[in-house]
C-alpha cells in the first residue's frame, strides 16, 4: 500500500508567489516527525501546530503515529518561510495515512496556518498566490475566510473561504458544500488625503505646477522658506489624482499584502501617499532585508513618495533612488536570488534653500554664509536632481491672500476633472505599447521621440534653449514630456512653443 500524497501550496518571493509541493511520506519506524526543504524555524513549528490542531479536531494526529513522518517542500533550493503551509502539510497527512478520502489534489492549493484548536488563521499574500494559481491553470483555492475577499478580486479561480480544519475536511469528503467566495466588485474609493488643494491660500505658480506633476506623473522638487506650504501642498497633491484603475489597484494590492500591510482594507482602491521620516533607514525605503519586503518606495508605487526636509536624509539613501526613478522598478540582489520590486511612483520633495531658510527671502535675511548654502544645496546631486522633471521656487505667503476667506470650493474638483482628462489621453495614446504604460513620465527616450511630436516653430524655440542653457540628453527629454502634459492638459495634439516655455520655467537649475 502507497503511503505517499502529494498537495500543493504557494511560497511567496519578494511579492510574486511560487508553487511550492508538499510531498509527506509515511514509512516503517519510530515516530518522528521531519519537515525538509530548507525550511525555516517558523515552518519547522508547523508539526506541532499540526499536531495539536488534528488532535483538537478528533482526528488521530502525527503523535499517536508509531512511524517515520517526512514531509518534502520542493523544490528544495527555494528557502520556505511562514506558516502558510500548516493546512497543506495537515492535509498532506491525512492522505498519507488514509484518514481522508482520496480526491484529485492537481487542481487545487492549500494555503493557511492552524491554529492549536484547527482554526485558520489569516496569511500575507493572499491576492498574489490567487494570481498565481489562477496562471498556473489551478481550479481551487483553499484559504482562510478573512483572507477570501481580497483573494475574489482574480477572477477565473474557485476562492474557497475555510474557517477551520475540519470544515475543509467534510468538504473534501463530500458531506458539505463551502460555497466560492463571490468575485470582489471593483469599487473606485475616495483617495485619502490629509490637505485639500482648495484650502491652500495663494501660491497660484504652485498649483499649476502640482497639476502639471499630477497629470504626467511627474516627480516635484519644491524650494522656498519655512511656512511657505510646501508640505501642505505635497499632502494636497493626493487630492487632485484621480482614483486607479483596476489593473492599478491589483498591483498596490499585490504589494501591500506581501508586506502584511493590508489590515482593515481588503483591497486597496485608493492611491498611497507614503512620508517617510528623514531618520529612516535604507532598507525600510528601497525594500529589503533577511526576508525581503517592499520598502517605501514600493509602497508607493502608483501614488505619491513624499521626502520631506530632503537635504535631511542620508546621501547614500537619496542616492539610491536613481535606478527606480529611471526604471519604475528596485532591483534586490542577493547571493541566491535577485528580486524585483515595482516602483512606479511619483516623487515630491521639499526643501529650505540654506540652513537656515531664507536664502533669496525678500523679506527675511539670511544668515548663512556662502559655503553653508553652497554645502547644503549640494546634498541634492546633480544626477538626482537631473531625474526631477519639475524643480520650482514656493515664495512666502503674501498677508493679503493669507487674509482673503473667499475659497473656492469647487477647485479641488476642477483640477481634478482635468487631471482625469489628461490622463485619459495619455492612456488612449500609449494603449498598444507593451508593456503597459500610462503616463508621459514613463515613456522611454526612443518612445519620446516616436510619441512627442511638436511643430516647425516649437522645434527651433527647442533648439534654441538646449543650447543656450546646456541642458543634458536626460534634461531634453524631461522637459519634452513635461510640455507634452501640458498640452494634454490643453487638449492640444501638437507640442507648441508656449507648452515648451512654460516646462522649461519648471526646470530651474537649467534656467539658472
Amino acid at each position: 500500500m502507497k503511503n505517499f500524497s502529494k498537495v500543493y501550496s504557494a511560497e511567496l518571493e519578494g511579492i510574486n508567489a511560487r508553487l511550492i509541493e508538499v510531498e509527506t511520506d509515511i514509512n516503517v519506524g519510530l515516530h518522528s516527525f521531519n519537515i525538509v526543504g530548507l525550511a525555516d524555524k517558523a515552518l519547522n513549528e508547523a508539526k506541532e501546530r499540526v499536531s495539536s490542531a488534528l488532535k483538537n479536531s478528533d482526528i488521530k494526529p502525527p503523535t499517536r503515529e508509531n512511524r517515520k513522518i517526512t514531509v518534502n517542500l520542493a523544490p528544495a533550493d527555494i528557502k520556505k518561510t511562514g506558516a502558510q503551509y500548516d493546512l497543506a502539510i495537515a492535509i498532506g497527512y491525512l492522505l498519507a495515512t488514509k484518514q481522508i478520502k482520496d480526491f484529485e489534489t492537481r487542481d487545487k492549493v492549500f494555503i493557511g496556518e492552524l491554529s492549536l484548536e484547527g482554526l485558520l488563521r489569516p496569511i500575507n499574500g493572499a491576492l498574489n498566490i490567487a494570481q498565481m494559481a489562477k496562471k498556473k491553470n489551478f481550479k481551487f483555492l483553499f484559504l482562510p475566510k478573512q483572507n477570501a475577499l481580497e483573494a475574489a478580486v482574480i477572477d477565473g479561480i474557485k476562492i474557497i473561504p475555510i474557517s477551520c480544519l475540519e470544515e475543509l475536511i467534510n468538504s473534501l469528503e463530500e458531506r458539505i458544500v463551502i460555497k466560492p467566495q463571490p468575485v470582489t466588485e471593483f469599487l473606485s474609493g475616495k483617495n485619502k488625503f490629509l490637505t485639500d488643494i482648495s484650502e491652500i491660500k495663494g501660491q497660484e505658480n504652485a498649483k499649476r505646477a502640482l497639476t502639471v506633476a499630477a497629470a504626467g506623473g511627474h516627480h516635484l522638487l519644491m524650494s522656498g522658506p519655512p511656512g511657505a506650504g510646501k508640505t501642505m501642498m505635497a499632502q494636497a497633491i493626493v487630492s487632485i489624482l484621480p482614483p486607479p484603475s483596476l489593473e492599478e489597484a491589483i498591483e498596490v494590492t499585490q504589494i501591500y499584502s506581501a508586506a502584511g500591510l493590508l489590515k482593515e482594507n481588503r483591497f486597496l482602491n485608493f492611491r498611497p501617499f507614503r512620508c517617510p521620516h528623514h531618520s529612516a533607514s535604507s532598507i525600510s525605503v528601497v525594500g529589503g532585508g533577511t526576508d525581503p519586503k517592499p520598502g517605501e518606495i514600493s509602497l508607493s508605487h502608483r501614488g505619491v513618495l513624499f521626502l520631506d526636509e530632503a537635504p535631511e536624509f542620508r546621501r547614500d539613501l537619496l542616492e539610491s533612488l536613481r535606478q527606480p526613478l529611471e526604471n519604475g522598478r528596485i532591483c534586490i540582489s542577493r547571493v541566491k536570488n535577485t528580486l524585483i520590486f515595482p516602483a512606479k511612483f511619483s516623487l515630491v520633495m521639499a526643501m529650505n534653500p540654506c540652513p537656515c531658510g531664507y536664502f533669496g527671502d525678500s523679506e527675511k535675511e539670511c544668515r548663512c554664509s556662502a559655503n553653508e548654502i553652497f554645502r547644503y544645496q549640494k546634498k541634492l546631486s546633480g544626477p538626482l536632481l537631473d531625474r526631477i522633471d519639475i524643480q520650482i521656487e514656493v515664495p512666502r505667503v503674501k498677508i493679503e491672500d493669507l487674509r482673503n476667506k473667499n475659497r473656492d470650493e469647487n477647485l479641488t474638483q476642477k483640477i481634478r476633472e482635468k487631471v482625469e482628462k489628461a490622463r485619459k489621453i495619455q492612456k488612449e495614446r500609449f494603449s498598444k505599447i507593451k508593456p503597459k504604460i500610462y503616463l508621459n513620465s514613463e515613456l522611454s527616450s526612443k518612445q519620446a521621440d516616436e510619441f512627442l511630436d511638436y511643430d516647425k516653430e516649437a522645434g527651433i524655440f527647442l533648439k534654441n534653449i538646449i543650447e543656450k542653457a546646456f541642458i543634458s540628453a536626460r534634461g531634453y527629454y524631461r522637459i519634452l514630456k513635461i510640455a507634452r502634459t501640458i498640452a494634454d492638459l490643453e487638449e492640444s495634439e501638437k507640442i507648441s512653443s508656449s507648452h515648451l516655455a512654460e516646462a522649461f520655467q519648471y526646470r530651474i537649475r537649467e534656467r539658472e
